[in-house]
């Protein structure tokens, strides 16, 4: 009963109770990420909170520019749309929103489906620049932030494996992440159409992330040589400015280098703008009104929006590069299909990786009785031994002893299913005891055929056929019934 109990649970997989819950630029207004997204300092009490006041079992947050998203796993028996609702009042209240308003703007996918989004958004497909390759890494930080917090456990440290590795298959075997399209090539994009001769202009980049690194390589890809580099900490700014020989400063000093930059572009993780509307309308005094270019990709902005109204300023945000991306993406297009069938494949290998596990508590327990009595013929050999019993008979006697108990269970068992005619068992345990299949199948159809034979001759009635010459008369049936016996020869007939 117990075996069958443990064979139940082995073969009954429960399905992940996974919810991937968020906003991004598809379904809400930089207006509303910019008040959801964490700062990195955060995120790591944010992980704990939410593990607490949700009841949660694991969570990893991601926060970038352009999404802020929740990957959590909800505790058995619970209704993943009653948690996601519990969620998402969560993010709301952590961020003092109302929760009707995040509503309207949120979405979330469960079970196998909150896996495949979270391929897609690895994979770039998600991203407002499809392919792009900066979110790949930024959702492997944020997976390892969660390591470090302690929210990640069992279930989530198997999937967030396998979920960079689909993605990075998705990469390799496609052509998603060919022809560098991304925010930041996007925004040196529109430096070209503004400018006719990058080379001449001055660039400002303010922040010293991945974001601006890119942003950086591709401005001197484009002719761009005198880049100053604005950070929060002056150590990193040189650090990055060192490898493009660019030079480093710090933010307090923005408003001494604004007058002099052509293409100023942010990328930081302030919560408050950095670059206010009166530090560039004085910037553009000093220029004599000559244009500037101005691209905030970052949420929440770093530029305040107001300065939109100056005139002789091209303000874009990360939502006005959109129009200036797609143009750059139809390649990419129609490497989504493709993309597709390998994340479909990818899935279909998780379950299946999944359902081997359902095998695990059988496994386990079978090993456990196979060790127990290893041990208990092994006390009974040794005791043989100290009595002064020939150690080569007892060891043959130890073999003799395991082998036997060992299958004998499986033996009863496979004896049984042969007795009541099932075939295919037999067959499944042929191929589970690594025997040859084929070879079992036909001493099976041999033993099933002669049985099958001795059971019609017993069963033949024993009359003599028609065409067998008439017995002449005057001799007894019971003559004749012997004289068909093979055993006892009957009486010679006239």
């Amino acid at each position: 009963l117990e075996f069958r109990r443990v064979l139940f649970r082995s073969w009954t997989l429960k399905a992940v109770n996974l919810i991937a819950l968020g906003i991004n630029h598809n379904s809400a207004h930089v207006d509303v990420r910019e008040r959801v997204a964490f700062a990195p300092e955060q995120v790591s009490e944010a992980m704990n909170d939410v593990c607490r006041a949700a009841d949660i079992d694991e969570v990893v947050v991601l926060s970038t520019c352009n999404r802020t998203e929740i990957y959590a796993v909800a505790p058995p028996n619970r209704p993943l749309d009653e948690k996601a609702r519990e969620l998402i009042d969560w993010m709301a209240g952590y961020h003092h929103l109302s929760s009707d308003d995040l509503r309207g703007a949120a979405y979330h996918h469960e079970g196998e489906a909150a896996l495949r989004h979270m391929v897609h958004v690895a994979a770039g497909l998600d991203s407002m620049v499809l392919g792009e390759p900066q979110i790949f890494g930024q959702l492997k930080s944020a997976y390892a932030v969660a390591n470090d917090a302690g929210t990640v456990g069992s279930e989530l440290g198997r999937l967030f494996p396998r979920v960079f590795s689909i993605a990075k298959k998705v990469r390799t075997d496609t052509a998603i992440g060919e022809n560098p399209v991304s925010v930041a090539f996007a925004a040196v994009d529109v430096a070209r159409r503004i400018f006719t001769d990058l080379g001449d202009c001055n660039a400002l980049l303010v922040g010293a992330g991945e974001t601006i690194e890119l942003v950086t390589r591709h401005l001197i890809e484009a002719g761009v040589s005198n880049i100053v580099i604005a950070n929060r900490t002056l150590g990193r700014a040189r650090e990055l400015a060192q490898q493009f020989g660019a030079d480093a400063v710090l933010l307090a000093e923005i408003p001494d280098h604004l007058p002099k930059s052509d293409i100023v572009i942010t990328s930081t993780a302030s919560q408050l703008p950095i670059i206010g509307k009166g530090t560039v309308e004085s910037a553009l005094k000093v220029r004599r009104h000559r244009p500037m270019l101005m691209v905030d990709i970052a949420v929440p902005r770093d530029i305040e929006p107001q300065v939109s109204d100056l005139r002789d300023v091209y303000l874009y945000s990360v939502d006005d590069l959109r129009q200036i991306v797609d143009g750059n993406l139809r390649a990419r297009q129609q490497e989504v299909s493709k993309a597709d069938e390998i994340i479909a494949q990818g899935i279909a290998s998780v379950g299946q990786e999944r359902r081997s596990l359902g095998a695990v508590d059988l496994v386990k327990q079978y090993r456990q009785s196979a060790e127990a009595l290893r041990q208990r013929e092994l006390e009974r050999a040794l005791a043989s031994i100290t009595r002064g019993d020939d150690p080569q008979q007892v060891l043959a006697q130890l073999a003799r002893a395991i082998t036997n108990k060992l299958i004998h269970a499986p033996t009863a068992g496979l004896k049984k299913a042969s007795a009541e005619g099932r075939h295919d068992v037999l067959g499944h345990a042929a191929r589970l005891l690594g025997l040859d299949v084929d070879e079992v199948q036909q001493q099976s159809a041999v033993v099933n055929g002669s049985a099958d034979t001795a059971e019609q001759q017993t069963a033949a009635p024993s009359v003599a056929p028609s065409d067998t010459p008439a017995i002449s008369a005057g001799v007894s049936a019971e003559s004749a019934s012997e004289s068909e016996s093979p055993r006892t020869p009957g009486p010679t007939l006239q």
